[in-house]
């Protein structure tokens, strides 16, 4: 599969991209959840949140391959059915004639691009945004399902609502507390998943977040 020289060029932007989009993302979760979530972040833990995201959910995951797929196929689909009146509205098409065939590719690769670039921005934004907005309405009301039971160190444990980690940070809840708890991994001996769906009841798309 070759991949033309306009979308090359654009791979480390498009990473960086990325990058920019999980920090939103991550920043609009937590920021409703009062924390600052740069704060105890690591660089790789900023690296690889785009990738953490995507890979969240088998349906996120499905969602973002076919989403790549079909904009890396987009060029070919323009240049096929340009003259089609609702891809003309769809995409809002410029007219083509008089360009070349350099031209005329390069203007869909940079329209694809320009496409998927606004879906996954809409998708980090509302993701980040309704996540955080629904994790906060389960602490407020109490409707957060405490699925895990920590054990710490010292030989304590208590059953909690764990709202998401990372390289340095376990963030929860405890059972019948609306504090959250930003504990250090070092601090924990190990986390019991006490109520596992995917065992139990074989439930294919339910996800831990852990």
């Amino acid at each position: 599969m070759k991949i033309s020289d306009d979308i090359q060029k654009l791979l480390p932007f498009g990473y960086l991209f990325l990058v920019i989009m999980g920090i939103l993302k991550e920043s609009f979760f937590y920021y409703q959840l009062g924390i600052n979530i740069l704060k105890y972040s690591t660089i790789m833990d900023i690296l690889i949140s785009p990738i953490a995201t995507f890979t969240s959910n088998p349906i996120v995951l499905i969602f973002i391959l076919l989403l790549f797929i079909f904009h890396y196929n987009l060029p070919s689909l323009l240049t096929k059915y340009s003259h089609k009146k609702f891809i003309i509205k769809t995409f809002e098409l410029k007219k083509i004639e008089g360009l070349s065939p350099a031209e005329t590719k390069s203007y869909f690769n940079s329209l694809s691009i320009k496409t998927l670039a606004a879906i996954l921005c809409s998708f980090f934004l509302g993701y980040g945004i309704a996540g955080g907005y629904g994790t906060a309405e389960k602490i407020r009301n109490h409707k957060e399902k405490h699925i895990y039971k920590i054990n710490y160190n010292s030989g304590e444990s208590e059953e909690i609502f764990l709202i998401n980690t990372n390289s340095l940070y376990y963030f929860y809840t405890a059972k019948g507390s609306k504090t959250i708890k930003i504990t250090p991994l070092g601090a924990v001996k190990n986390i019991e998943l006490i109520d596992n769906k995917m065992v139990s009841k074989g439930l294919f798309l339910y996800n831990t977040s852990l």
